[in-house]
């Protein structure tokens, strides 16, 4: 069930970012290949990995006996945690201008590895704060990517 939940909103995802993708405006000077090459390579991405979770839940259904009891505890509880998840990104989504790239990624980051890695607050923290902070050095300093400060005095 997990996978099928997964499989549909990733075609979904890819869906919105091909339709957002072609929304860019098209200069005729400058790079040949355009700003729209790189999100579109993502999307593409985001396809190839969609047709290779389907082709590991075919698998497995060729693979899995056919007398297989419904499993409605876990199915809820995938549900559950997919809907989390879901609602946790858009709360990222909507605070990532107000609070910043750097604020928001860090908080989703740890309130997902929270989740994810019980336990593990050290390595929750070291992995929230360094990606953020470096990741953000790199798109906007090395790169010369602009991205939200928000509360960030940087």
């Amino acid at each position: 069930m997990a996978d099928r939940v997964i499989f549909v909103g990733i075609l979904v995802l890819a869906g919105v970012y091909f339709w957002a993708t072609s929304q860019i405006p098209t200069l005729e000077i400058g790079d040949p290949l355009g700003p729209k090459a790189f999100p579109r390579l993502l999307g593409i991405g985001l396809l190839i990995s969609a047709a290779m979770l389907l082709a590991e839940m075919l698998k497995e259904r060729k693979a899995a006996p056919s007398t297989q009891e419904p499993e409605e505890k876990e199915d809820t509880s995938t549900v559950k945690v997919v809907a989390g998840v879901v609602v946790a990104t858009g709360i990222y989504f909507a605070l990532f201008e107000l609070l910043g790239y750097a604020v928001s990624t860090m908080l989703f980051l740890l309130a997902m590895t929270a989740y994810f890695n019980k336990g593990k607050w050290w390595t929750n923290v070291l992995t929230a704060v360094l990606y953020s902070f470096i990741s953000y050095y790199v798109f906007s300093s090395l790169l010369g990517v602009n991205l939200p400060r928000g509360v960030a005095p940087f």
